[in-house]
């Protein structure tokens, strides 16, 4: 009798010892679920860690879904503007949510990179030629899906569950342009670390033609910063006639890196040209603006 409670009281610890390892390297593989969640799957599939991390990530689409559903209407007006740049190609992507604390999340920086690879990755995928300029709503984005995995409406979901906030993609824009042409761009407030992404509070992207051959980037980013800096909503033209601060078009301006020209001087003497231009600020926009 006394054996056999020996062996029994010696299988338990076993069977413990080996779920707590499970658990461990469930938990170390899958940092974004609790420890107790982690254990419960092990059990629920007898220490089938791979079953297991299919449930975890099941149950946490599930209820972020259910969270983002409850969080809809709350207001989203941080964020990052995420911008990437290819061949002849660039994405630049709004993404929104609650506060600044989870705009510095590491997750939601993810979330905003897997966005934009996976919207250059689409833009990729049509092979067209000339220049294309796509710009997708917030609907667009979320039929998209990440390289090698799941839906972006799954993936947002996903992290509002994660995050605890309103998270929302709120517009893109993706560009391609002629060998021969260029295309310039500018983040302020750039997020430290980024690898293959540039991301902040604002960007902007413009397309030109001319200029340097040597001096291309520096131009492209000095373009950039104006647009930024000035925030122009048309791009005019060289004839127009400057209107002071409450210029609004991009070739009358003052320009922002040298205000003795006008932006359309400044062009002129670098023998080169704007075709058009994109900005993006972090903001909460009505129904009405989107």
């Amino acid at each position: 009798m006394a054996l056999h409670s020996l062996f029994w009281s010696v299988r338990t610890e076993v069977v413990k010892g080996c779920l707590r390892r499970h658990v461990q390297s469930l938990y170390t593989s899958c940092p974004s679920y609790t420890f107790i969640n982690c254990k419960k799957a092990l059990e629920k599939f007898n220490n089938d860690v791979t079953q297991a991390e299919i449930w975890l990530h099941e149950q946490a689409k599930k209820d972020g879904w259910s969270k983002a559903s409850k969080l809809e209407g709350r207001k989203a007006k941080e964020g990052l503007i995420g911008l990437i740049m290819g061949d002849n190609a660039a994405v630049m992507v709004e993404a929104n949510c609650e506060t600044d604390f989870v705009a510095r999340n590491e997750k939601f920086q993810q979330l905003v990179k897997d966005v934009a690879l996976s919207i250059m990755a689409h833009h990729s995928s049509k092979k067209q030629t000339g220049y294309i300029k796509s710009v997708l709503s917030s609907e667009d984005i979320s039929k998209l899906q990440v390289p090698e995995g799941p839906s972006l409406a799954d993936q947002i979901a996903l992290n509002i569950g994660r995050l605890g906030e309103n998270i929302g993609m709120q517009c893109a824009v993706s560009l391609d342009v002629p060998s021969d042409w260029h295309i310039g761009s500018y983040v302020h407030g750039a997020v430290p670390g980024q690898v293959g992404i540039e991301m902040g509070r604002y960007g902007s992207l413009v397309v030109f033609q001319g200029g340097a051959k040597e001096g291309m980037d520096a131009l492209g980013r000095k373009l950039g910063q104006h647009i930024v800096g000035e925030a122009p909503v048309s791009l005019g033209n060289m004839d127009n006639i400057p209107c002071g601060e409450s210029e609004t078009r991009l070739l009358p301006q003052t320009f922002l890196l040298d205000p003795k020209y006008t932006v359309g001087q400044y062009l002129t003497l670098q023998d080169a040209r704007v075709l058009d231009f994109i900005r993006f600020q972090c903001e909460e926009r009505t129904s009405q603006e989107e």
